[in-house]
């Protein structure tokens, strides 16, 4: 029996028009943009209009990716979408962009492990697929984080953005993702977090009072150890050493988390993906962005391996070591 294997065949990525620079924040907090690209490496994010929602950009996102595999809404099969910032409560992501892109009688969710959602996702997407169940399937991270933000707090307003990625993940006879590895430890709750929901404070997540809190340089150390743990987990899983990976794509978070990871893998930065300088932290949505902006400038190849990987409140983290 042929073994099935789970390939990305497309990505895309959509963004909103608007950009918002560290200059433009100048003007809103007591902040320089110096002082933010030095301990963020961030120069601008890309901010949701007031007419724009999440769903807007995910169906960008998937419209892209779709095409770029070369396949239409009757080829999906599977449609998960990783966010935090649904665009209501149900029906769920999933299900709004299945309609959006005119997808029927397929299952269809969301899944929120914060900026690790996409990793989520794709684990899910890819056990579908090696099990039979699946053999075409959307995965989109998308994220309006604007709406989140504290825009008077000068420690977390620089830091976010909006916009979506996507991946189609096909079966194929070919080796694609080689291994998931996923984690989380809800004992680091208060570290990052948004403090109201639907069934708690539910007055003041409809007045909209309550934003993203974050102890930085807490959340800082325990990230730059999980994640340098979970690359080597994920390369260790495959017999591959650190100087075989073609190319490291990290969530998008911080400048100094990114090289934290690299050094640990003793990885030159040239082969380290960095788009957090034009979008910042798109929490779920930064990997497939990411993904997307060099696959489509050509820096990825077909046959290189790619080592994805993310870290989010809760806390969560996660990789997928592929062959791209």
């Amino acid at each position: 029996m042929i073994p099935v294997y789970a390939r990305i065949t497309g990505t895309g990525r959509g963004l909103p028009e608007k950009i918002l620079t560290n200059k433009d924040l100048e003007e809103i907090v007591d902040t320089t943009d110096e002082w933010i690209r030095a301990r963020t490496g961030i120069e601008r994010r890309h901010i949701a209009a007031d007419n724009e929602t999440n769903l807007d950009f995910c169906e960008q996102a998937a419209r892209n990716a779709m095409q770029a595999a070369g396949v239409g809404p009757k080829d999906i099969d599977m449609v998960i979408v990783g966010t935090t910032t649904p665009d209501q409560v149900f029906p769920n992501m999933g299900c709004l962009l299945q309609r959006r892109l005119g997808i029927h009688g397929c299952p269809a969710f969301s899944l929120e492990a914060a900026c690790t959602g996409f990793i989520y996702a794709l684990d899910i997407a890819n056990k579908y697929i090696r099990s039979g169940s699946a053999k075409c399937a959307l995965i989109v991270g998308g994220e309006t984080l604007s709406r989140m933000t504290d825009w008077n707090d000068r420690g977390t307003c620089v830091l976010f953005g909006d916009g979506a990625g996507a991946v189609v993940l096909e079966a194929s006879d070919e080796a694609g993702i080689l291994s998931t590895h996923l984690h989380a430890d809800g004992q680091y709750a208060d570290l990052l977090y948004f403090p109201s929901g639907v069934s708690k404070k539910p007055e003041d997540f409809y007045a909209r009072r309550d934003f993203i809190h974050m102890k930085g340089s807490e959340v800082f150390k325990v990230a730059v150890t999980k994640l340098g743990e979970i690359v080597l987990e994920a390369l260790k899983a495959n017999n591959m050493p650190a100087e075989k990976l073609d190319w490291l794509v990290p969530h998008q978070a911080n400048l100094r988390i990114i090289e934290a990871t690299a050094r640990k893998l003793k990885m030159p930065m040239q082969r380290v993906i960095l788009t957090i300088q034009d979008h910042g932290n798109t929490s779920t949505a930064s990997v497939p962005m990411a993904l997307d902006v060099v696959v489509r400038d050509g820096r990825i190849q077909r046959g290189q391996t790619v080592l994805l990987e993310a870290f989010g409140g809760g806390f969560t983290w996660g990789a997928a070591l592929l062959r791209y």
